[in-house]
């Protein structure tokens, strides 16, 4: 009576899981990028509401220089006296993409965007190093 495998078994099953694997890790990791990139767009979005209500309780979006930390604190109370008493963002925190790093803001008086740049965190790049945009998000 036999009571364990032989190696020639054991190698077989562990070239199937192999197989197994080498097929269905790429999709794997193409679906946890493309959840990295609606985390980030998800992210913008709260962003996007809090300098909305920004625009609304001061009438223009903070400039470019002012960046996303004009959320955070008053960089001007002479500019902004009707600014909020607390912070735009929830509990005083900036968001972040998906990568752990600030977005990129820019305004353009009347509308802004902001900018991820991907898990390299450099400009440009394509799958999962590509920027992302809010406005391309929205679409």
């Amino acid at each position: 009576m036999r009571k364990a495998f032989s190696l020639i078994e054991l190698l077989i099953v562990i070239a199937i899981l192999g197989l197994l694997v080498g097929m269905i890790g790429p999709a794997l990791i193409d679906q946890f990028s493309k959840a990295k990139q609606k985390i980030t767009c998800t992210q913008m979005g709260g962003a996007s509401q809090a300098l909305d209500m920004f625009k609304l309780e001061n009438g223009v979006y903070p400039t470019t220089d002012e960046g996303l930390e004009a959320l955070i604190s008053n960089p001007d109370t002479d500019k902004y006296p009707n600014y909020s008493s607390g912070s735009y963002f929830q509990k005083g925190k900036m968001p972040k993409d998906a990568w752990k790093r600030k977005f990129e803001y820019i305004s353009t008086g009347n509308d802004f965007d902001l900018i991820s740049l991907g898990a390299d965190g450099k400009e440009g790049g394509e799958g999962e190093s590509s920027d992302i945009y809010l406005s391309k998000c929205q679409k």
